[in-house]
C-alpha cells in the first residue's frame, strides 16, 4: 500500500501537469515565457508548478502566496518524507552487511 501512495504523490502531479498542457497550452504559454521553468517544475517541484499555474496567471494575491507555499511544502514533504520513512531500513542493510 505504501508504494501506491508514493507512486501517486510523484507521479500524480507529473500527469496532471502534462494533461494541462495538452488540454490548454494557452494557459501555460501565458503564466511562462519559456520552457525551461515549466520543465523543472516537472521534474522538481510538480505540485508548486500546478498551484502557479492555476493561479499564477491574472498575477499573485496575498492568499495565492500561501496556496503556493503550501504546494511548496507538499512537494518537500514528498521528498523528505521518503527518506524519513526508510531511515530504519537503511540501517537495518547496513547491520547485515556488516
Amino acid at each position: 500500500m505504501c508504494c501506491v501512495v508514493t507512486t501517486l504523490i510523484f507521479l500524480g502531479p507529473r500527469i496532471g501537469i502534462i494533461v494541462w498542457y495538452i488540454l490548454d497550452p494557452a494557459r501555460w504559454q501565458a503564466v511562462f515565457d519559456t520552457l525551461l521553468l515549466p520543465v523543472l517544475g516537472f521534474l522538481l517541484l510538480p505540485w508548486t508548478t500546478l498551484m502557479y499555474v492555476f493561479i499564477g496567471a491574472n498575477g499573485l494575491s496575498t492568499l495565492d502566496w500561501l496556496f503556493l507555499a503550501l504546494a511548496f511544502l507538499i512537494d518537500l514533504s514528498a521528498y523528505g518524507g521518503g527518506g524519513y520513512g526508510n531511515r530504519t531500513r537503511i540501517r537495518r542493510v547496513r547491520r547485515v552487511r556488516s
